[in-house]
């Protein structure tokens, strides 16, 4: 228990000092500021143990720094505050997040209240064998038998002695409900943008791809059958060179517009589902890739585009970026998610950048409350994870 640890070494320095009415006041001061530097760290390790114990993963909610941008006057704004300097932008920003958060001071009431609310039971065990120990290095009868009771005490209690730990750091340590909701209005109002700014993206794309592609390809067409039909009677011939080469153009405006559908919601995964639909992706990808599914498993149509994509995006990774020669995919359905998990054996080394596309990846995945796990050791290989809740029909 480092926090009564540094509080009983603050009443041994002032007992030492002594003497002076005032002597009390520097130990006090000093061990203040060690609650308060070990309060995030000392919390950070108990929601580790919780949920290595338990299972029971207690979010920590620290609010995340902001953008550090420079202005046009040479100054850098930090969202609080005006600085000459990043680095001081920074460093005021990390000052103001610190005391402003109110994570920082639920883990000051959690590091406070610890040792009376579990530390007492907890030192149940260690007080037993301490007595134990205490017990049989004395001679006498009663001694003997007061150590034996010491040892019962700490073998019968040891199993119990750290219960207390979950229930009280999920009490104490868990957001408040109106600081899950703030989180979640800021998530959602971010999702909103991002989901705002890749619809505008999209649909740039497609009226680019249209004009670009297919309108084009039908202006030549509809040129070409006007010139065929005026020399038809002098020249039939090259009437039907003309109306040849119009057919061909047709044919092909024909692929790039079943190719321009196929990106925005292919067929194969409207009529047949996802699993379908990633087996169909699979035949055409150049890596020797693995499918394993629930045969039965659909899904909401917009969890599956989701999914469709995301699995698209990690296969294209691994041939453009990762060298992968095989890649494994695993589609199944646990609990009340749907989990996707693609492994390939590329040189690994992918990660999460801000502004990329496993970042994008996630943020649409986060519109359904769904998560992207990435592994990626140099060297490989890479397993990226994606769980959606849902409900499969």
């Amino acid at each position: 228990m480092l926090v009564p640890a540094v509080w009983a070494a603050a009443v041994g320095l002032w007992l030492w000092w002594g003497g002076n009415p005032w002597s009390w006041i520097a130990p006090f001061v000093w061990a203040s500021i060690g609650t308060l530097v070990l309060a995030r760290p000392v919390c950070r390790m108990v929601r580790s143990l919780v949920a290595r114990w338990t299972g029971t993963v207690i979010p920590a909610g620290y609010r995340q720094a902001g953008p550090v941008t420079r202005l046009s006057t040479g100054y850098w704004w930090n969202g609080y505050s005006y600085s000459r300097t990043s680095r001081d932008a920074r460093k005021d920003q990390r000052m103001r997040l610190w005391w402003g958060d109110p994570a920082t001071w639920r883990d000051l009431r959690f590091t406070v209240l610890a040792p009376v609310a579990v530390g007492v039971v907890a030192a149940v065990p260690p007080a037993g064998v301490a007595g134990a120990v205490l017990g049989f290095a004395q001679p006498t009868l009663a001694a003997r038998v007061f150590g034996v009771l010491c040892a019962a005490v700490a073998v019968g209690s040891a199993p119990y002695a750290w219960r207390l730990v979950g229930p009280v750091a999920g009490r104490l340590l868990r957001a408040s409900p109106a600081m899950v909701l703030t989180d979640r209005v800021a998530e959602l109002t971010a999702q909103r943008a991002d989901t705002t700014v890749a619809q505008a993206a999209e649909i740039r794309r497609i009226e680019r791809d249209l004009h670009d592609g297919a309108q084009a390809r039908l202006v030549a067409l509809g040129l070409s059958l006007v010139i065929a039909e005026k020399v038809l009677d002098a020249d039939p011939e090259q009437a039907k060179a003309m109306l040849r080469e119009a057919r061909a153009g047709a044919a092909t405006s024909l692929t790039e517009l079943r190719e321009l559908v196929r990106g925005i919601s292919p067929p194969v995964l409207t009529e047949r589902g996802l699993v379908d639909a990633v087996r169909s992706l699979a035949l055409d990808s150049p890596l020797d890739v693995a499918v394993s599914a629930d045969l039965e498993l659909r899904l909401d149509p917009p969890i599956e585009a989701a999914l469709y994509f995301g699995i698209t995006e990690l296969v294209t990774n691994a041939v453009k970026h990762a060298e992968a020669t095989t890649a494994r995919i695993s589609i199944a359905l646990v609990d009340t998610d749907i989990v996707v998990d693609v492994e390939d054996d590329g040189r690994g080394g992918a990660d999460v950048l801000a502004g990329g596309g496993l970042a994008g990846l996630r943020r649409r995945l986060a519109a359904f409350d769904g998560t992207l796990e990435i592994t990626s050791p140099a060297g490989g290989p890479t397993n990226a994870r994606m769980a959606v809740p849902c409900e499969s029909s």
